[in-house]
């Protein structure tokens, strides 16, 4: 008789690790609080407008990366999936200059040089390291003592490769992107290089991006967030598992060390294993009737940093197919969330999509990133709320009428959401989806099961600093690794 399986959560992670434990031989059934899948990988539908909520690149996008594998594995990607690489990825401009991130390494020093001759010894510096970085992938391995059908190792080739990339590896990490930009004279080649991660992240996180732009990775499969959620859930139907959706998950009752199943609505529903992929920083204060107290997870309650963004989204009656696919541009009229002023604002532009948007129409989006949580909370407490969206959607809009005059008059829609409606959705940690990576910040790697429970594993992007959804389908693939061992069953063995 198959052991049963419960997940928590029918985001990237929980249907990774559902489809890998059906083809490792188990009974799974995932249950999700939200009416689709995605998680916070995810995009929404207003009046003909689609608007991206989430992925805006894929690492494992291009088949010369180990990543893409898994990738291909759980159905995120197919031979019928179109992967959209835009070049230049990013455009800069202040002042009616200009600056791209072009995805060719020579252009792009090439560029940078027109730009500013005088930062000659910076821009051949950091396109030297781009060249090192190219090499950096994350690998897939298997963990130890799991019997799989199929081994994956760390060819010594691409460790090799990786090594030239290692001894500059400390110099991003502790410095933050500002920081680094420093060294360069231009204000536009600051600017633009601040863009790509922000400005008071550690500057590992230029670079790598940068760099895997570089190696022809990084794109943005079509469909986006919610395509690709859709075809990992059909995968996972289709190998016979089951997605149980508006189903919220109060606790995992642990008896003497050993979780039984879920309790939902007051019922409980056994099974014999719970694979957790909520938010783990939520997860390990709620879902257990005392929060856990492992050394590691006190370290992530004392270390998560979390990532936030007021997402504003409008639909504009225009085509803007001619303007580039993402601007960054400074305002006069910074954007503002209580104490949060930006000034530099970035918009992604839809027009080139289809089915994005109305013929002859665009959907763009935008964000404030950084700490609001407290400022929309007290607008809620005080019934400011919705108000205080209007207020930034009117704002951005005139901002928008600014700098792209074709749009005044044109928005048919708009729509704002903020770190609450995250929380509310996804059940993050203050409505995060990521973790920030300050200078000097180490990646911090936390366990897939913890020592005191047992049946209980955690998949998800908030195990790996600083997330994504490469953590989030590796960590999927780990969690279903670590219940093979323990149950003694071959992973992948039904494939």
């Amino acid at each position: 008789m198959k052991k049963r399986v419960i997940i928590i959560g029918a985001g990237i992670a929980g249907l990774t690790a559902g489809i890998y434990a059906l083809q490792s031989g188990f009974d799974v059934t995932i249950y999700e609080s939200h009416t689709i899948p995605g998680g916070a990988s995810t995009s929404w539908r207003r009046k003909g407008y689609l608007f991206e909520g989430g992925m805006h690149w894929l690492t494992g996008s291009s088949p010369k990366i180990p990543l893409h594998k898994l990738w291909r594995e759980v159905g995120a990607l197919d031979d019928s999936v179109n992967i959209y690489n835009r070049d230049p990825f990013l455009t800069f401009e202040d002042n009616r200059q200009r600056a791209c991130l072009y995805r060719d390494l020579d252009k792009l020093r090439r560029h940078f040089l027109e730009i500013s001759p005088d930062d000659r010894k910076e821009i051949n510096r950091l396109c030297r390291d781009i060249k090192k970085f190219t090499k950096m992938s994350m690998p897939v391995l298997d963990i130890k003592g799991v019997k799989v059908k199929e081994k994956s190792a760390l060819p010594l080739s691409m460790l090799l490769a990786m090594l030239p990339a290692l001894p500059r590896m400390s110099f991003y990490t502790n410095q933050t992107t500002m920081e680094f930009t420093r060294r360069f004279k231009s204000p536009l080649l600051r600017g633009l290089l601040e863009s790509v991660v922000g400005p008071e992240n550690n500057a590992s996180g230029m670079i790598f991006t940068i760099a895997t732009l570089v190696s022809g990775d990084g794109g943005y499969p079509e469909g986006g967030s919610l395509g690709m959620a859709n075809r990992m859930a059909k995968r996972f139907q289709t190998l016979g598992g089951t997605i149980q959706y508006g189903k919220e998950v109060s606790k995992v009752p642990v008896q003497n060390g050993v979780a039984s199943g879920i309790i939902i609505d007051g019922e409980q529903i056994p099974a014999d294993a719970v694979i957790i992929t909520q938010d783990t920083r939520v997860a390990i204060d709620n879902l257990f009737d005392s929060p856990l107290r492992e050394p590691w997870a006190e370290k992530m309650r004392e270390s998560t940093k979390p990532m936030m963004i007021t997402f504003i989204c409008v639909g504009v009656e225009a085509d803007l197919s001619d303007l580039p696919e993402s601007l960054t541009f400074v305002s006069d009229q910074p954007l503002r969330c209580g104490d949060l002023a930006a000034s530099i604002i970035s918009i992604n532009n839809y027009a080139g999509y289809k089915g994005y948007a109305p013929e002859g129409c665009t959907a763009i989006t935008s964000g404030i990133m950084g700490d609001s949580y407290d400022f929309w909370k007290a607008c809620k407490e005080k019934g400011t709320y919705e108000t205080e969206k209007q207020n930034l959607a009117e704002t951005f809009i005139h901002t928008l009428a600014k700098k792209l005059p074709q749009t005044a008059g044109k928005i048919a829609v708009w729509d704002v959401a903020t770190p609450l409606t995250y929380e509310r959705y996804l059940h993050s940690y203050k409505g995060s989806w990521m973790s920030i990576m300050k200078k000097g910040s180490k990646m911090e790697s936390y366990p897939s099961k913890p020592e005191s429970i047992k049946n209980v594993y955690f998949a998800g992007q908030r195990l790996v600093n600083p997330g994504g959804l490469p953590v989030a389908v590796e960590t999927g693939r780990r969690a279903v690794q670590y219940l093979c061992r323990d149950t003694d069953l071959v992973f992948q063995d039904n494939i």
